[in-house]
């Protein structure tokens, strides 16, 4: 006997019998906007235009540092494009061979990001590295005026993905990304005035560093969870002990088994499990109740429960090898 999340008619089932063990707190199941095709779009062509203008005024001036954020920005702009394209499939409806769809291209968007800017300023580090040896002059005046115009396109597009990044980490790694990048440009604005004023030459190379370690910084968290989510890890905004709580406290059941919570894309999640309940019979509202409450109270919105009556000959075989 299973249960799928499909069903809304909640005025028929309810929620009986779940009071005493509500987890209504906020479990973190945010969902932003359900477009961001126009924030794609316009954070796309502005730090295009933005990485354009670094890439020939770093060239004129002789800038590492403008060089090194052009190639970040470069690389945020890939990033978009790539969230983007996940975030397109994964509104695709499932098909025959793809049962869930595409969702989890959201997640392999997440982690190809990371692995890329960690990759990325691997090579900026080298670089302003063997450049803090012979350090080089540059144009203090022209860095502050980009850098600037920087700011405002990095904050504006960090902006736009604002209400989205607390429910999915595709649009969380945009915002994170974007935010970073603002920040770096005010570092690069004042390194760029204090330079004009001192003469310290090696200021440049080593507000490349800075960049480096806070992308570094900002992308690991972004790697890890996107890795777990690859490797279908609960998601940390699940709290496991909790759902195995409300499962166990629905009324009549003895025992859970075969317990999976796991990620379907960055904003959906799946559960399947199986329940032992000695008196099981086919019970829809029941059924419907668990499933409605899995996705209200922890935001499973794909639920899929197996009651079991615990029968002794005819005992589940994924009692034990998955039991928890």
């Amino acid at each position: 006997m299973n249960a799928h999340d499909h069903s809304d008619d909640h005025g028929r089932c309810g929620h009986a019998g779940h009071e005493d063990h509500s987890h209504d707190n906020d479990h973190g199941h945010h969902h932003g906007p359900a477009s961001y095709d126009r924030a794609f779009a316009i954070g796309v062509v502005l730090n295009l235009g933005f990485v354009g203008a670094e890439v020939f005024y770093g060239l004129a001036v002789n800038s590492l540092a403008l060089l090194a954020d052009a190639g970040h920005n470069f690389s945020d702009v890939v990033g978009l494009l790539l969230a983007w394209a996940a975030v397109w499939l994964s509104g695709k409806r499932p098909s025959k061979r793809r049962t869930y769809g595409f969702g989890r291209t959201t997640i392999m968007a997440s982690l190809v990001n990371a692995v890329a800017l960690l990759i990325g300023v691997g090579g900026i580090a080298w670089e302003a590295i063997l450049r803090l040896g012979h350090p080089e002059s540059v144009a203090g005046g022209t860095v502050m005026a980009v850098a600037a115009v920087g700011i405002a396109v990095s904050a504006g597009t960090a902006a736009m993905f604002m209400a989205g990044r607390k429910g999915d980490l595709n649009i969380r790694g945009a915002f994170l990304h974007m935010a970073a990048d603002a920040a770096v440009s005010l570092g690069v604005v004042v390194v760029a005035f204090v330079m004009e004023r001192t003469g310290w030459l090696w200021l440049d190379p080593a507000i490349s560093l800075a960049i480096v370690v806070a992308v570094a910084a900002g992308t690991w968290g972004l790697l890890r969870e996107s890795l777990d989510l690859a490797l279908d890890a609960v998601p940390a905004r699940i709290d496991r002990e909790a759902v195995e709580g409300y499962l166990a406290a629905v009324p009549g059941v003895a025992a859970i088994h075969d317990l999976h919570i796991w990620p379907l894309s960055t904003t959906s999640v799946a559960l399947t499990a199986h329940l032992v309940k000695p008196d099981a019979e086919v019970d829809d509202c029941l059924l419907h109740t668990v499933a409605t409450s899995l996705h209200e109270k922890f935001g499973i919105d794909h639920a899929t429960i197996q009651l079991e009556r615990g029968d002794g000959e005819a005992a589940c075989r994924l009692a034990r090898v998955h039991s928890v």
